[in-house]
């Protein structure tokens, strides 16, 4: 919705948001999807994500002296190691980057965590 009034919307009636989902300067051009070609351990393939996801892998890979490609092959790597492999990447992707995003979270916040 455009403008200052964000209403959550129930069953036949509207609802004032407590916390608003679009932050103070929120740039529509992060949800803009990109294609990028990456290879992934030697393979070369084409990842579409959000311009935001990228923006994070820029920054992890930043942070780990290395370049997007490398980043997303330990990551792809890691996933088949583990779990043998994944049917979505770019959800896998998504994930990571959110998960990155939430590392300093306190437990009783974080999904797949319980409160013992």
């Amino acid at each position: 919705m455009v403008g200052g009034d964000r209403r959550c919307e129930h069953v036949g009636s509207q609802r004032e948001m407590k916390v608003d989902p679009f932050v103070g300067d929120f740039d529509f051009e992060l949800i803009r999807p990109l294609a990028r070609s990456v290879r992934l351990n030697g393979f070369a393939t084409c990842l579409r994500l959000e311009q935001v996801y990228w923006n994070i892998l820029g920054d992890m890979a930043g942070h780990n002296g290395c370049s997007v490609s490398t980043l997303l092959s330990h990551v792809d790597r890691e996933v088949h190691l583990r779990h043998g492999g994944v049917k979505n990447f770019s959800g896998l992707v998504r994930v990571v980057c959110v998960m990155n995003g939430l590392r300093d979270t306190p437990a009783a916040v974080m999904p797949g965590t319980t409160n013992t």
